[in-house]
């Protein structure tokens, strides 16, 4: 049986080269189907890149306001209630943790009032994180009452610019506990911080009040060096248990746990020294600005240091252990200029020199993390060209 007649082979060569034409042109629109899923997948991914980014953005620069905030606030009111004869350091370190119950509105509203998330709090709060934030929160609340001691007996510029040692601290705890890696920028800016606080602490001795004795100094001098050195153990640490944690959420409930459990602590010195039958007794006898003044002293400092480590614990989770403590050292500056205007401290040449190599440390170090972010940057859009070279060869193989 023939389907076809003898002139048919020449139709049939006709039609074969038409479909072979077809398959041409169809190959050709293949590939610009091709080249443009690829540009709209592209586009997706860098539209959907950029509005993480700009979320990032906005969750880091809120975080950083509520650590510069909360940072110079509570430093100057916590001066502030010993320079009108305040004097309880219990109540002091009681203030630093005592607001923890202003975390409940971040926890629950965007669940309950805002809608905007499908997690309820604490579904992902394991027995172990609860352990680790009750133990770490026990650790907060004595890295408080040392910086209570310090704040007591320094002046505010001194104490502020001693803290900055910590940052020496946090680099050597972040090698060992992060692993974080030694850069020159990292180096540089822990060696202009480090200058700077050992000028300070030579040249800072005279500045101390009239009735301040050289042992009480000493002692405010090295309890807020001890606070640095916790206080750089507690940044790498929070570090590596925010990496199993899944959202920004989770680390304002470790936060609130961790105050939680640092009240806790102040509360029983507080019990067992005295502290709030001599909360009242500074209200009424002792302040000499009012017990109305005393009481909002009280409340804002509780406030302002909720902002501050808040601030902080966003910071290293959002960034790194080193580049909050880098931010923190940073506004020791600004805390610096504070305790001269406010407090009238001594500003001498030792300490524009110490504040001019804090402001260089500091500058050096955004400098580095800019450049790392552009080369992370020409590394994403060297892959995503690699990616698409890969693509267009796979598709004129095929």
């Amino acid at each position: 049986m023939e389907f076809v007649s003898q002139p048919q082979p020449q139709e049939h060569d006709d039609q074969r080269g038409n479909l072979k034409d077809l398959m041409i042109i169809d190959n050709e629109n293949s590939d610009e189907i091709v080249q443009i899923q690829i540009i709209h997948e592209e586009t997706n991914m860098s539209t959907s890149s950029e509005t993480t980014n700009k979320c990032y953005l906005f969750l880091l620069g809120m975080n950083y306001m509520l650590l510069f905030i909360g940072s110079i606030s509570s430093s100057l009111l916590s001066k502030f209630y010993f320079n009108h004869k305040g004097n309880s350091r219990w109540v002091s370190t009681w203030v630093q943790s005592a607001g923890f119950p202003l975390l409940l509105l971040p926890v629950y509203s965007p669940f309950y009032v805002f809608k905007s998330s499908n997690r309820k709090p604490f579904t992902n709060f394991t027995p172990k994180m609860l352990l680790l934030s009750i133990v770490i929160g026990l650790f907060l609340g004595l890295n408080n009452l040392l910086f209570s001691w310090g704040n007591s007996y320094l002046p505010v510029s001194t104490n502020s610019l001693v803290l900055s040692l910590q940052l020496v601290f946090t680099l050597i705890t972040s090698v060992v506990i992060v692993k974080q890696k030694i850069t020159y920028t990292n180096i540089n800016c822990v060696f202009l911080l480090t200058l700077s606080s050992v000028l300070l602490a030579l040249g800072s001795s005279h500045d101390k009040p009239k009735d301040l004795t050289k042992t009480k100094y000493f002692i405010g001098f090295f309890s807020t060096i001890g606070a640095g050195l916790l206080f750089a153990i507690y940044l790498p640490l929070m570090e590596k248990i925010y990496r199993e944690v899944c959202c920004y959420s989770m680390v304002v409930e470790m936060q609130m746990v961790m105050e939680l459990s640092a009240t806790v602590l102040a509360t029983l010195g507080m019990i067992i020294n005295g502290g709030f039958y001599e909360m009242k007794k500074e209200a009424k006898n002792v302040f000499d600005l009012g017990e109305k003044t005393y009481w909002l002293t009280v409340m804002v400092n509780v406030v302002t240091w909720q902002f501050c480590f808040m601030g902080t614990a966003g910071m290293v989770f959002l960034s790194s252990s080193l580049t909050g403590g880098v931010c923190m050292t940073a506004l020791m500056t600004v805390n610096v200029l504070g305790g001269v205007i406010v407090f009238k401290d001594n500003f001498g040449l030792i300490k524009v020199i110490s504040t001019l190599l804090c402001i260089w440390g500091f500058s050096s170090y955004l400098y580095g993390m800019y450049k790392k972010m552009e080369e992370k940057k020409d590394d994403s859009l060297e892959k995503i060209i690699i990616n698409n070279e890969e693509k267009n060869m796979t598709t004129d193989d095929a």
